[in-house]
């Protein structure tokens, strides 16, 4: 089964009222506008916050369409799904409020992507999900935002330039956060405070939050050790400091996914890891051992409830983040470093122009719902896929066009 390819809507920002959902809305107001070529809605369950949110853009947003369901409607979440070809999702942590959109989206045919970084949550649909998508039509892609449309499509774009360069791929990439000015969002912590809370009880899930490939095809696996930063460590290609990543956990297994999907293209023993660069010297090590003993400290007071409801206090909520002005004077500078199997390397860098987890993180998400809706071939099958899986060199256009991405060759050799 086919979507119908006339609906009324070409994409529809599903909880447009959250606070990353409003900067999406403004951005899609501001590059699409309302009467233009895309048609598009908002949605959410609060009538009165939507049409706060479009008093907001302004008078020329009255004409802006807005469509009321709940994240728990199944009958709402379906017919909205009706009326679309696109529905992007900013409703989380997706574990608690996302099945019952992806399910509507299974069932109709629906394209869907959203910005969500709990690998728990996505291997659940996959597995309950995906043969349906098949069958239904049904582009599913997780993880349009900072986690982990930089990294995904950091490593497609590495290896088109490395097979260009070499005439094959590399065997082993790292990624190395050299800079990042901007906070997590409240979704985002919420979301890392979940998976802490859910693993705290499940052992079977610490198992799987440790397993590079859990939410790759169970055929898909390397025989080679995955490497994975626990501590600080000298990066000997940069001369610099690293600590571990916050946003490795969901990133790593994107990318092996990513590899999974176009049959092994970056080699069956493909290997990952990512890192943040600290700095040299006396100082780099100590920020990287700080860093080390802060997230290891952040993540056993998330499991703990004695000490959970702490964390929650003083760590930014769902709906809270930074004013306007500190967005636009938030980005990132990440390097990317991959290796042939004979040596031979290349370095490659991607950057935003705007703060990671709220103004890029938004534009990214646009564009991949935009691009789902009008670059992606009809015949392309349905299945949960990864940004750089399916959304490839169209994305990378959308991306450096219209997002404030940049991606770049450094070296060679």
């Amino acid at each position: 089964m086919t979507k119908p390819a006339q609906t009324t809507y070409d994409l529809i920002v599903f909880g447009a009222s959250s606070f990353v959902g409003q900067i999406l809305t403004q951005y899609l107001f501001d590059s699409y506008g309302i009467a233009g070529e895309v048609k598009w809605a908002i949605a959410g369950r609060s009538e009165s916050k939507l049409s706060s949110l479009k008093s907001s853009l302004g008078a020329s947003a009255g004409e802006l369409p807005v469509i009321l369901a709940d994240a728990t409607d199944d009958q709402a979440l379906k017919a909205m799904c009706e009326q679309t070809r696109v529905v992007i999702s900013t409703v989380g942590p997706y574990a608690l409020y996302g099945e019952p959109l992806v399910k509507a989206c299974v069932e109709t045919g629906t394209d869907y992507c959203d910005l969500t970084g709990e690998v728990q949550w996505i291997r659940r649909m996959v597995e309950r999900y995906e043969d349906q998508a098949k069958a239904s039509g049904a582009r599913i892609v997780h993880c349009c935002g900072f986690d982990s449309i930089p990294s995904d499509m950091g490593v497609w774009f590495l290896q088109q330039q490395a097979e260009k360069t070499f005439g094959e791929a590399c065997q082993d990439v790292r990624m190395r956060v050299k800079v990042a000015k901007g906070g997590l969002s409240g979704g985002t912590v919420a979301s890392m405070i979940n998976v802490a809370k859910e693993a705290a009880s499940d052992p079977k899930l610490r198992k799987e939050l440790a397993n590079p490939f859990s939410i790759c095809p169970p055929e898909h696996r390397s025989k080679v050790r995955q490497p994975s930063l626990k501590g600080a460590e000298f990066d000997k290609t940069f001369n610099v400091w690293l600590a571990p990543f916050v946003m490795g956990a969901i990133n790593t297994r994107i990318v092996h996914r990513s590899n999974a999907m176009q049959n092994a293209r970056y080699g069956k023993e493909f290997t990952y890891d990512e890192a943040m660069m600290t700095g040299t010297g006396t100082k780099g090590r100590l920020t990287a051992y700080g860093i080390t003993a802060a997230l290891a400290g952040f993540l056993t007071a998330s499991a703990i409830k004695p000490t959970r409801w702490l964390v929650e206090k003083f760590v930014p909520q769902p709906g809270e983040g930074p004013t306007p002005e500190a967005q636009k004077a938030g980005f990132y500078d990440l390097r990317f470093v991959g290796r042939t199997q004979d040596g031979k390397t290349i370095i490659t860098k991607v950057t935003g122009d705007a703060d990671p987890g709220y103004g890029s993180t938004s534009k990214m998400l646009g564009e991949a719902g935009m691009c789902l809706a009008f670059d992606i071939p009809v015949d392309q099958p349905g299945g949960f896929w990864t940004p750089a899986s399916v959304l490839d060199s169209h994305l990378l256009d959308r991306l450096t066009s219209k997002a404030g991405l940049t991606f770049d060759v450094v070296e060679t050799r």
